[in-house]
């Protein structure tokens, strides 16, 4: 039975060397890209044959934990398609443990575990110190490969699993992205502290804890032999075996589980009522706004919008403050800021319809009424995240007169933000995430998108310039300049987002089928 499945598992591995060109090309860049990180990190450990016992201990573990939650999380957050699913040879009556112990000897057949295998080498070298630290870096060698193998099959297959509709995986990663951010204080706080004075200590105090978890258990094992604490490595040996038990006894679980559950489907969701459509006016404008509201409920594509523009000035807000910049002044920062991405967001709407931007073509609609119809529902949201927004963040501040610049300013970025948005996306639409698949999905794209988003949310910016310097001379200065601030806001908001929405719908007229081929790209 192994050796059926490790040959399934070497023709797979064979058969993905039979593709296109650019699809080879991308592979070997893989390889040489993961063969290339092992071999860095392998002269990294060796050279730390060289280093102090104690210095080494901490890069060793450090480094080590890292790669192990890659091992487990990376599968979950990609989505990563399984070759040899367990499902797939439910109808052949293979003893669970049997088929759970095969697949897991075939997944040592594959290019992550030969990386961590040749790390886990690496680590040996670092403790050929003594002879025992030397048996027990082999050992540990041995655990290393086989929990993060194990950890990265029980992920894989949990994703197949569990995550095999689209919206689940749209919304584990999504998730993801809520806890990269999340730990984002974390990475900051790590990077303003002085390693040329305190990173030794900060790494030492880091190994210390992850040398007592699953984590970095196995790769702490030599290095407190190598130190003289015999007692602490036994401990962490049986740490690490310890938990290589409850893997394997989760894996096993895991299979007979799937051997006996269906695939997960799709459950189409059930409405009644014409929803926004019904609660709008029946008119072109009021057609697409209700569409527009549906899609920024519904489409995950605009809902990862909705969760990443809190969260961006929530970063930046944590980041300064642990910079030192005073939270008073922080107060004033995230209403402009997600002002500013809210009207950049809709900078390429068109192209999110694909194909259904025929209908607007085929029914002649207005270039006006599907401007107004795409931005009105970012504009109503804007105008409510405005009121409230400005009062909360005076108050927090703890000085009324930096309302009227709040206003000013964030009323600047969001107007303006709109009417360049509806310009770029009649006249620069590049192809975007088909209806239906991830958001975080790379369509390829032979136009230059870097460029387009580049241009237009600096474009934003200096618009928005009379308002925010006006605003910055009223903290500085004082006198009318808040005032000034948030008539220049209001006025030039005003005038581009009239002319933005009277140009882009001229342009989106008379663009109406390239508009459409550009949109039916990916």
């Amino acid at each position: 039975m192994v050796a059926q499945i490790l040959r399934l598992k070497l023709r797979l591995l064979g058969n993905s060397f039979r593709r296109s060109p650019w699809q080879l090309l991308g592979l070997a860049i893989g390889l040489l890209y993961g063969f290339g990180t092992a071999v860095l990190v392998v002269g990294g450990l060796i050279s730390l044959r060289f280093f102090d016992v104690s210095v080494a201990a901490s890069a060793v573990v450090v480094l080590g934990s890292i790669v192990l939650v890659v091992f487990t999380v990376l599968p979950l957050v990609l989505g990563i398609d399984d070759t040899l699913d367990p499902r797939k040879f439910a109808l052949f009556g293979i003893p669970t443990g049997r088929l759970a112990a095969s697949l897991l000897i075939a997944s040592f057949l594959s290019v992550p575990s030969l990386v961590v295998a040749v790390m886990a080498v690496g680590q040996v070298a670092t403790w050929s110190r003594g002879a025992l630290p030397l048996l027990l870096a082999v050992v540990a060698a041995v655990l290393i490969v086989v929990t993060c193998v194990i950890s990265a099959r029980i992920s894989t297959s949990i994703a197949a699993f569990l995550l095999a509709t689209r919206r689940a995986r749209d919304t584990t990663a999504i998730l993801a992205l809520i806890g990269i951010v999340s730990i984002s204080p974390a990475l900051v706080a790590l990077v303003s502290v002085d390693w040329a004075r305190q990173g030794l200590d900060v790494l030492a105090r880091l190994a210390s804890v992850l040398g007592w978890t699953p984590l970095g258990a196995a790769w702490a094992i030599p290095a407190d032999a190598a130190t003289g604490d015999t007692g602490a490595a036994l401990l962490k040996l049986l740490i690490a075996v310890a938990w290589l038990a409850v893997l394997a006894l989760v894996w096993r679980g895991l299979v007979a589980a799937m051997l006996t559950t269906p695939q997960r489907q799709a459950q189409a969701k059930k409405y009644s009522g014409l929803g926004w459509f019904g609660l709008l006016p029946g008119t072109p404008t009021g057609v697409i706004a209700a569409r527009s509201v549906t899609y920024w409920l519904r489409d995950s594509r605009y809902g990862s919008s909705l969760i990443v523009i809190p969260l961006i000035p929530l970063f930046m807000v944590i980041a300064l403050a642990i910079g030192g910049l005073p939270l008073q002044q922080l107060a004033l920062l995230p209403l402009p800021v997600m002002c500013l991405f809210l009207s950049w967001s809709v900078h390429n709407d068109v192209a999110f319809d694909n194909t259904a931007i025929w209908l607007h073509l085929s029914s002649s609609t207005p270039g006006r009424a599907d401007r107004w119809g795409r931005l009105l529902p970012s504009l109503v949201a804007g105008v409510v995240l405005i009121a409230v927004g400005s009062v909360v963040s005076s108050a927090i501040y703890g000085d009324w007169s930096v309302l009227a610049s709040l206003v000013g300013v964030s009323s600047s970025v969001l107007l303006t933000g709109l009417g360049l948005s509806s310009v770029m996306s009649a006249r620069f639409p590049y192809p975007a995430v088909r209806p239906g698949d991830s958001p975080f999905a790379q369509p390829q794209s032979g136009s230059p998108a870097g460029l387009i988003q580049a241009v237009s949310f600096l474009a934003i910016l200096v618009l928005s310039l009379p308002s925010l310097v006006s605003a910055y001379l009223g903290l500085t200065v004082g006198g009318h300049w808040p005032l000034y601030s948030l008539a220049a806001g209001l006025v030039i908001g005003l005038v581009v987002l009239l002319g933005g929405v009277a140009l882009g719908g001229w342009i989106f007229e008379r663009r109406g089928s390239l508009i459409l081929a550009l949109a039916m790209r990916n």
